[in-house]
């Protein structure tokens, strides 16, 4: 029976991907800040709560080490994470590092604590959660981006290190998702001088969200990057992000970047 470790199960994506792995016949450890809330992955048979702060080095230490103990891991998906939107100015220091830990910071960590068991094992794959954010870019998600195109790159970069190990590392890009993502795990922040481009940036996303993918279905193209047995590094996920990413390939970049500030402000 096989293995995967998550972050960020208690909700949305990270659920629903522990159960459906859960479903497939695997061992599932999954992580969460506080795993004493969660009343329905606790009453699942062969599922473990472990407690993760992907922003606290040493408990990524010790849940890692921990982790192991327990059983032997063949995939670790790095899950955590959430948005920050508003203009960079209006962005405290505190807002950005926050979000650099854990978006981008909380994966290398936690990636970085599981490569020496990985590579003693000649086996194992690590898959990422980055965003079609990670491969265009929208208004007002600076740092947001700079997490998501940075975990691209950066898998991009590892994928060459860990290969001859034997070690897969791979990322699932979706786009929207219907969960609490814009009401619950969303930090925004705003100024007078933005107000305008704001509201209409957001109203352009609540329509986007109106097609957005189920959890389930985008833990579909988890499962699938866990199991098809293929040296694939990028998995866009959802059928908007197919074609927003399809469209800039396309057309290319500069003529995309017009294209679609055109759709958020006219311009």
């Amino acid at each position: 029976m096989k293995t995967i470790f998550i972050t960020g199960a208690s909700s949305g994506l990270g659920k629903a991907t522990a159960k459906l792995f859960h479903e497939q016949g695997w061992n599932v450890i999954a992580t969460m800040r506080n795993p004493e809330k969660e009343t329905e992955l606790s009453q699942l048979k062969n599922i473990t709560l472990l407690p993760l702060d992907v922003t606290n080095y040493e408990q990524i230490q010790a849940t890692v080490q921990k982790a192991i103990e327990i059983c032997d891991i063949d995939v670790v998906f790095n899950n955590a994470g959430y948005g920050l939107i508003g203009p960079l100015e209006s962005l405290t220091d505190d807002q950005i590092t926050k979000q650099l830990n854990t978006n981008l910071l909380g994966v290398i960590r936690v990636t970085n604590a599981f490569i020496p068991y990985f590579r003693e094992r000649k086996s194992g794959s690590f898959i990422s959660t980055t965003s079609i954010g990670g491969l265009i870019a929208f208004p007002l998600g600076s740092i947001y981006h700079a997490t998501k195109w940075g975990l691209e790159g950066w898998s991009e970069s590892m994928a060459y290190e860990l290969n001859p190990f034997g070690i897969n590392i791979k990322t699932v890009s979706p786009g929207a998702i219907k969960t609490e993502f814009l009401h619950g795990s969303l930090d925004t922040s705003t100024l007078p001088e933005y107000e305008a481009m704001t509201n209409k940036m957001f109203g352009n996303v609540d329509v986007m969200f109106e097609m957005a993918s189920t959890p389930e279905q985008i833990a579909d193209v988890v499962y699938e990057a866990a199991t098809d047995g293929k040296n694939q590094l990028r998995y866009v996920a959802g059928e908007d992000a197919k074609a927003l990413y399809k469209q800039r390939l396309e057309v290319g970049d500069e003529v995309f970047r017009s294209e679609f500030g055109k759709q958020f402000f006219g311009e």
